[in-house]
C-alpha cells in the first residue's frame, strides 16, 4: 500500500485533471465553509462572483505558468536522482524521511520567497498584487501576478537542486500547499483556542489574516506557506486581533482599484508612490 501512495504522488504532475480536481475541490470546500461560518462580514464591490471572476484571472495565468515550470521541475529532480545529488541522497535518507526533507525545504522555499519578495522593492512591485485585496477570502490564495509566480518557480527549483526531492515529494508538497492556501486565506471563523493550537505547527486562518493586515510590520509578518515553524525559528511570527484586521495596502495601490485586472497587471512596472 505504501508503494501505491508512492507510485501515485510520484506520476501525480502527468495527470493534470486530478490535480485540478484537487485545486478545484478545495476552493469550492472553502468557499462553502466561508459562507456557513465567516470571519468577516466582507464587503464586495459588486459581488462575491465578480471578485472571485478578478482572482480567477491571476489563478488561470498562474496554473499556465506552472504548467511549463513543471517540465523544469521533473527533468530537475530526475537529474538530482540519477546524480545522486541534494541532501536525501547525500544522507542516504530512507523513504519517509527523504518524504519530509523534501516537504520542509519547498515549504522553506515558500516562506524564503515570500519573505525576499518583501524586502526588495522591485519585487515587492510585484507581490503587492496579492495584498491590494481588501476582501480576502478563499479566491485570493492565488491571487498572484505573473512575476510574482515566475520568482516563486525559481526558489521551488532552487529547493529541489538543494535537497534532491524526488517527485512524490515534490507532489506530496504541492498537494499540501494547494489545501493549505485555500485553508488559510478562507474567510472562516475559527474558535480561537482552535485556531491558536493550529498556529503552532500549521499556517492557521487567523495567523494568515494578520500577514493581509494593511500595516506594516503586520504585512511583513507570517510568510509561511504550509508550517509555521520557519515564522517562530526566524522571527518573523506575530498576532493580532482579528477585530483589528483590515484588508488592503495604506499605501502604494488605492484600495478602490483592487479589481481592476488592467490596473493590477500593470503596476509592477510602475515606480513606487509613497
Amino acid at each position: 500500500m505504501w508503494n501505491e501512495i508512492l507510485a501515485h504522488f510520484e506520476t501525480l504532475e502527468h495527470r493534470p485533471l486530478e490535480r485540478m480536481a484537487i485545486l478545484v475541490g478545495g476552493l469550492l470546500l472553502f468557499w462553502v465553509i466561508e459562507g456557513a461560518i465567516p470571519l468577516f462580514p466582507l464587503k464586495y464591490k459588486k459581488s462575491k462572483l465578480r471578485h472571485a471572476g478578478v482572482n480567477f484571472v491571476f489563478t488561470v495565468i498562474h496554473l499556465i505558468i506552472h504548467t511549463f515550470l513543471a517540465i523544469l521541475i521533473i527533468k530537475l529532480s530526475d537529474w538530482c536522482a540519477a546524480t545522486k545529488f541534494g541532501i536525501v541522497y547525500w544522507t542516504n535518507a530512507n523513504i519517509l524521511v527523504t518524504i519530509i526533507i523534501g516537504v520542509l525545504a519547498l515549504d522553506f522555499s515558500s516562506w524564503l520567497v515570500h519573505l525576499v519578495m518583501h524586502k526588495v522593492p522591485l519585487l515587492w512591485r510585484f507581490h503587492l498584487i496579492h495584498h491590494s485585496d481588501t476582501n480576502v477570502d478563499v479566491t485570493t490564495g492565488l491571487r498572484h501576478h505573473p512575476g510574482d509566480s515566475l520568482l516563486r518557480g525559481i526558489f521551488f527549483l532552487l529547493l529541489i537542486f538543494i535537497s534532491g526531492a524526488p517527485m512524490y515529494s515534490v507532489m506530496i508538497y504541492q498537494t499540501l500547499v494547494v489545501l493549505a492556501t485555500a485553508f488559510t486565506h478562507a474567510n472562516i471563523s475559527l474558535p480561537v483556542k482552535l485556531d491558536k493550537a493550529l498556529s503552532w505547527f500549521l499556517i492557521s486562518p487567523n495567523m494568515h489574516k494578520v500577514h493581509h493586515h494593511w500595516k506594516q510590520p503586520y504585512t511583513d509578518s507570517n510568510y509561511g506557506a504550509v508550517f509555521s515553524i520557519w515564522d517562530r525559528l526566524l522571527g518573523t511570527f506575530y498576532t493580532l486581533d482579528t477585530k483589528d484586521i483590515k484588508y488592503g495596502l495604506d499605501r502604494y495601490y488605492p484600495a478602490e482599484k483592487d479589481e481592476d485586472v488592467k490596473s493590477l497587471m500593470m503596476k509592477p512596472f510602475k515606480k513606487l508612490e509613497e
